[in-house]
């Protein structure tokens, strides 16, 4: 298969899976080393298409005319233990974190993309922190940190605020 194929069949691909797609499983499925499709990845991205690199794998970016949803963005700042209870606040109440972002004094602004729409995303994500021995990106600032949150209207993204607020996970400037 010639490289251009390979790279519109992996976009092919992406565009079919409703989950993220790992690296690896488009490497076994197209044949190729697990690197090739990293590369093809970047060239893909290059060339103008969307493709977000998820803990789970790659994500086409797919907008829906029927199906808009409402971003917003909260400040939140929390200890590292309150990571679930900030996790499962927001996908109860309908919410999907898209990514965490954190200002850091030397490299500026570093997001992380989460994609956690359920609290089994939720448990998995700290299941994989935990196995890992990982740090938290927040915790590089003290806890401080904005989360991009889609759902399905403003009313939605308010109530995930509200219940934020209550647990006392949206940030104050005291």
């Amino acid at each position: 298969m010639e490289p251009s194929d390979r790279r519109n069949e992996i976009v092919a691909i992406l565009k079919k899976e409703n989950t993220p797609v790992s690296a690896t499983a488009l490497a076994k499925q197209l044949q190729v080393s697990r690197q090739i499709i990293v590369g093809d990845v970047a060239l893909i991205r290059a060339s103008g298409v969307t493709i977000t690199a998820t803990p789970k794998g790659y994500v086409l970016h797919k907008l829906s005319t029927t199906e808009q949803r409402y971003l917003g963005q909260l400040a939140c700042a929390h200890t590292a233990a309150e990571t679930q209870h900030e996790l499962y606040a927001v996908v109860d109440n309908g919410g999907e974190l898209i990514d965490v972002v954190v200002e850091h004094p030397i490299y500026g602004e570093l997001t992380g993309q989460l994609n956690i729409a359920s609290r089994h995303d939720a448990d998995l994500f700290l299941k994989s922190i935990h196995k890992t021995n990982a740090n938290l990106l927040s915790e590089l600032t003290a806890g401080v940190h904005l989360h991009t949150i889609a759902c399905k209207d403003k009313q939605t993204f308010m109530r995930i605020k509200q219940q934020l607020d209550e647990l006392g996970i949206l940030y104050q400037d005291n």
